[in-house]
């Protein structure tokens, strides 16, 4: 008789996974709503701000705190009326970067490309 795995099980198996990369990583219970190390408000928020913010300033050094910023709107409010469509747009945003359009010290409207992932080390919004 098998034994059945427990979500610690496989919640356990991806963090030993996850940190072969590097990077800084925490159970659920412990970085849960409430709890001393709380990084989410609720359990609606599908993201970790913090993290998520301070990931779009590591890998776009050159963009100001406003593009950032509007990037993470974006990456956390999708748009579309069906799910189906915002959980598209998201997974485009993460693949392929979102675009955002500001205005230079000029004046002049300009757009630049935020990445959320850096596919070139494959880390994926490592650590603080």
């Amino acid at each position: 008789m098998s034994a059945a795995l427990s979500e610690f099980d496989v919640e356990d198996f991806g963090l030993s996974v996850l940190r072969s990369s590097a990077g800084r990583f925490a159970r659920g219970q412990e970085i849960a709503p409430g709890g001393a190390h709380a990084e989410r408000e609720s359990y609606d928020q599908a993201v970790l701000p913090t993290r998520l913010r301070d990931a779009l300033a590591r890998l776009n050094p050159g963009l100001s705190a406003e593009v950032l910023e509007e990037a993470f709107r974006r990456l956390t409010r999708p748009p579309g009326a069906e799910l189906v469509h915002r959980n598209r747009e998201a997974h485009r945003m993460l693949t392929n970067g979102v675009t955002v359009e500001y205005r230079d010290a000029t004046g002049t409207i300009r757009g630049a490309l935020v990445r959320a992932i850096d596919f070139d080390t494959a880390s994926l919004m490592r650590g603080r």
